[in-house]
């Protein structure tokens, strides 16, 4: 990893150099655009409106409109802001580590000491662990002022951006404000189904199978230079193929009771059976379909750091 940025954690009179590095990763498969007649790549020009030339990234400034007027910002002038200049990541509160909502996390950053002695790292990790606080921080990275969560991950500090309060929607569905009636068969059913499906989450065990199906797809049409029907691939299920509505109860049973027969054991024997935790998780080939149940489809990726 590279470290993209180098400040200190400051609070009270503590201070604690540190590297910053991006504690993520994306790794779907780049595509890009073509011409569907000859295959010819797309490309986008940075052509000036003004004058038609295609502008270098150099001489590329950027701007705030007012209808009226144009205000040209330079790096320079972006530069010269105070928040820019500052590499300190202020600590300003410590509050309990439930406290925050997750819907406020954005991106991920590992902390690694930037320093002879880790002496300071190691009293501010323990004092957070033993505390089970968070220390809500403010610091500036990339051209913008952040607010941040500065939390423990095993034996390392991350710091983790956050969302502005105006920046989080508030929902309001007419559908909620209506009075709605659940029995308690159907809680009960609910919570059955629930309870079919409990157990310790494991990362390692989920793929990302969309990725997979295209890596294979790509590799086909790479050895045969032709094209796959992917559709037939994909089976309905027994409930929409019949063309039947369920309703919620008769939907809670049938999940129930087919992932209790499609479930090879409890969690209490798989406990008995197995001495030790699997450290890793058995994925299947690309060119095999998986058993598992594909993971939810990642959100869409963020712009920005």
């Amino acid at each position: 990893m590279r470290a993209i940025w180098k400040g200190a954690v400051a609070f009270g009179l503590v201070n604690v150099p540190v590297k910053v590095y991006s504690a993520t990763q994306d790794h779907d498969i780049a595509l890009h655009q073509v011409h569907d007649k000859d295959g010819g790549r797309i490309r986008y020009q940075r052509r000036c409106e003004i004058c038609g030339d295609v502008v270098d990234y150099d001489h590329i400034d950027k701007a705030y409109d007012d209808d009226d007027r144009t205000v040209v910002l330079t790096d320079d002038d972006l530069a010269s802001l105070p928040e820019e200049r500052s590499r300190e990541i202020d600590v300003v509160q410590f509050v309990p580590s439930a406290a925050l909502d997750p819907i406020m996390f954005d991106r991920s950053y590992f902390l690694e000491p930037d320093s002879k002695s880790a002496k300071a790292y190691v009293l501010l990790r323990r004092t957070l662990e033993e505390t089970d606080r968070t220390a809500i921080v403010q610091f500036a990275l990339r051209q913008k002022t952040r607010l941040g969560a500065l939390r423990v991950r095993g034996d390392v500090l991350m710091l983790q951006s956050l969302l502005w309060d105006d920046e989080v929607r508030e929902a309001s569905f007419p559908a909620l404000n209506e009075s709605v009636r659940i029995s308690a068969k159907e809680r009960e059913m609910s919570a059955a189904l629930v309870d079919s499906f409990s157990g310790d989450f494991e990362p390692e065990q989920f793929t990302d199978e969309y990725q997979v199906q295209l890596r294979t797809l790509i590799d086909a049409k790479l050895a045969t230079g032709d094209a796959l029907d992917t559709e037939a691939t994909f089976g309905e299920s027994d409930e929409s193929s019949t063309g039947q509505v369920l309703d919620l109860m008769e939907a809670l049973k049938r999940s129930v009771e087919r992932n209790r027969k499609s479930k090879p054991a409890t969690a209490a024997s798989r406990s008995e059976s197995t001495p030790a935790r699997k450290t890793t998780a058995h994925k299947p080939p690309a060119d095999e379909p998986s058993a598992r149940k594909p993971a939810a489809k990642k959100s869409a990726k963020r712009q920005g750091a």
